[in-house]
């Protein structure tokens, strides 16, 4: 993803990964959890990160534990994933006659090497459906799994498209948690939670025929993982993220909901209404924006938290200062040290 690309700046809560966390430290020493989140970048404790974290320090830290921990879905599943798997998993995609084909083998082949859950794929005319249904009634969800392996489906669909899948739904067999918010940064659609089932569905009708990956394009996508399945451009079809990315193509900082309403061809109460249904406001996107943009400039340590503050449109450093703890819950200075 490069800095002009607007999901490139987005960052997701410490709550969203710590799950993953909480299972990665069930495959490794304290010793080795230690170095494994210093040397992906991660600003952490035992305990989880102590701040919001990019895509880019998810995706280091998951190429640094997925072949150290000899377990390519860190501690997810009861069953390790041995390596490779997923190399095998892209080599039996990469011919695939059709997008439904392709989700036909991706539930045969895990449902040859998970214990917790069975893939159940539903298809006709008008809808496919794949569902993961617990081998054992009332299991707990683990809630990064679940987002992992959907998203892992859609990825598999985006990439041998050569464009990114269109998806009808996802819903979650878990309460909806707190950072319900972070699931717009992964899922181009609308998110539901509390279902009996996990979930994800498509229509048929707007799937593109599969393109043919050479070996070299899918080393490409391996090495990559999981870049390109995890965040797929879904900035694209939810309305949040659509003005998330017209406010940072545009002098955001002086943007107005009837501005990003002309922009995307509707009306302010429209757009409004739309934002409503996503459980958000433009007021919230643009606060999440400079906030992600802060992260970054702190990050980078380049410019001066002054100078950060009148980036970010605040008209006083004092004031920065008060949004960004109630950001993070830390202090610019604490942030950047």
């Amino acid at each position: 993803m490069s800095s002009h690309d607007p999901t490139s700046l987005t960052t997701v809560s410490a709550a969203f990964v710590q799950d993953w966390l909480d299972a990665l430290n069930s495959r490794c020493t304290p010793t080795d959890m230690a170095s494994l989140l210093k040397r992906a970048g991660w600003k952490s404790t035992p305990m989880g990160p102590t701040q919001r974290v990019t895509l880019n320090e998810i995706a280091r830290l998951y190429q640094l534990a997925a072949p150290e921990t000899g377990d390519e879905m860190m501690g997810l599943w009861s069953r390790p994933i041995r390596p490779r798997a997923l190399q095998h998993l892209v080599t039996v995609q990469r011919e695939t006659t059709s997008l439904t084909s392709a989700l036909y083998r991706f539930s045969t082949y895990w449902n040859l090497l998970l214990d917790d859950f069975r893939l159940d794929l539903r298809t006709d005319p008008e809808e496919v459906e794949l569902a993961l249904t617990p081998y054992a009634p009332g299991t707990p969800a683990q809630r990064f799994g679940h987002m992992l392996l959907l998203k892992l489906a859609h990825g598999l669909l985006s990439w041998l498209g050569g464009v990114e899948t269109p998806v009808k739904e996802v819903r979650f067999a878990f309460a909806r948690p707190d950072f319900a918010a972070d699931y717009a940064v992964v899922f181009p659609c609308p998110v539901k939670f509390a279902a009996p089932r996990t979930i994800i569905r498509f229509d048929p009708r707007r799937f593109n025929p599969p393109v043919v990956r050479s070996l070299a394009e899918a080393s490409t996508f391996l090495e990559r993982a999981p870049l390109d399945w995890m965040f797929t451009g879904s900035r694209a079809h939810t309305y949040s993220l659509r003005v998330r990315a017209f406010l940072y193509g545009a002098a955001w900082q002086t943007c107005q909901l009837p501005d990003a309403a002309a922009a995307l061809k509707m009306t302010p109460r429209t757009l409004n209404r739309r934002l409503n249904e996503e459980q958000t406001s433009f007021q919230s996107i643009k606060d999440a924006l400079r906030r992600d943009i802060a992260i970054l400039a702190l990050q980078q340590g380049a410019d001066s938290i002054e100078k950060i503050a009148e980036d970010t449109g605040f008209s006083a450093p004092a004031n920065f200062h008060r949004a960004f703890r109630k950001w993070t819950n830390r202090t610019p200075r604490s942030y950047r040290n």
